[in-house]
């Protein structure tokens, strides 16, 4: 009997936000047996303080083409400026082309709080894409054929691991990258231009370290691993069966789940209630 396949589409907004906080997980996933895929959707057009537009984004895909090779993962080019990815059907019907070209049976996508909205639109597109692959009624651009199966689909954690009002998120698996972290580090040290934007836009002195320092930070959450990535599971309505769960499949001892995580899905939502007034 030929063995099921196993396909792994990695969509985030910018390049090298899949290097920070997914690729240590599709390295394992790689290693597991899957094939795997890998998309930014914004192409890096803001990435710079002194470059031109065509020069910067040149820049950055080669740069992502690079960290895709490091990764062992097929990639598949950006399709929209920085700042420009919008929950808008135009750009929904493009995503949606890929993923119905992938067929992915897992997901990795970004969070759905994160401090800026290129990310969660990025995140909304790439759910709402994998909702409708089945739908022959929904077009693609180009047309694509609509496919079946299952995908299930896991979100990355947030920058700095808070929504936007700074509220923690925390995750509900953990995965040991450990094993994987150098490479994890040489994807994300192609995107040299990136060291010296965020230096100077954002004060990250060590941009490597700083992404060492997040896996270390989700380790020490999960409380037995020095280095790990952070998920949590969309629901499964629409997409797969609702026990399926072929991350932790594929990984076994590598992923931790969170039994706290679990719990906290259980309880009702509290009752709003009106904060009293100071006296």
């Amino acid at each position: 009997m030929a063995t099921p396949r196993r396909t792994a589409l990695a969509i985030a907004a910018h390049p090298d936000d899949i290097e920070f906080g997914m690729a240590g997980t599709m390295l394992l996933l790689g290693q597991a047996g899957f094939e795997l895929h890998y998309m930014n959707i914004a192409n890096g057009s803001c990435g710079t303080a002194t470059l031109p537009r065509d020069e910067i984004v040149r820049i950055r895909r080669r740069e992502a083409r690079a960290a895709a090779r490091v990764l062992g993962a097929i990639f598949h080019p950006p399709l929209v400026n920085d700042i420009d990815i919008l929950y808008e059907k135009p750009l929904l019907a493009r995503v949606g082309a890929v993923v119905r070209r992938v067929n992915p049976t897992v997901m990795l996508v970004p969070s759905p709080q994160d401090y800026m909205e290129d990310h969660v639109n990025a995140g909304r597109l790439a759910v709402t894409a994998a909702f409708c692959r089945g739908m022959p009624n929904f077009p693609t651009t180009p047309r694509t054929n609509p496919v079946a199966g299952q995908v299930t689909i896991y979100h990355a954690m947030p920058a700095g691991l808070r929504d936007p009002l700074r509220r923690r998120i925390i995750p509900e698996y953990y995965v040991d990258v450990g094993s994987v972290l150098e490479r994890k580090r040489e994807a994300l040290a192609q995107h040299r231009s990136q060291k010296e934007w965020l230096d100077l836009s954002q004060g990250m002195d060590a941009y490597l370290t700083a992404m060492e320092q997040l896996a270390a930070e989700v380790g020490r959450l999960s409380g037995r691993f020095r280095y790990a990535e952070g998920w949590r599971r969309h629901s499964h309505l629409g997409f797969c069966n609702e026990a399926a769960d072929p991350l932790a499949d594929a990984l076994g001892d590598l992923v931790l789940v969170s039994e706290d995580y679990r719990r906290w899905l259980e309880e009702p939502i509290p009752k709003h209630t009106t904060p009293r007034r100071r006296t």
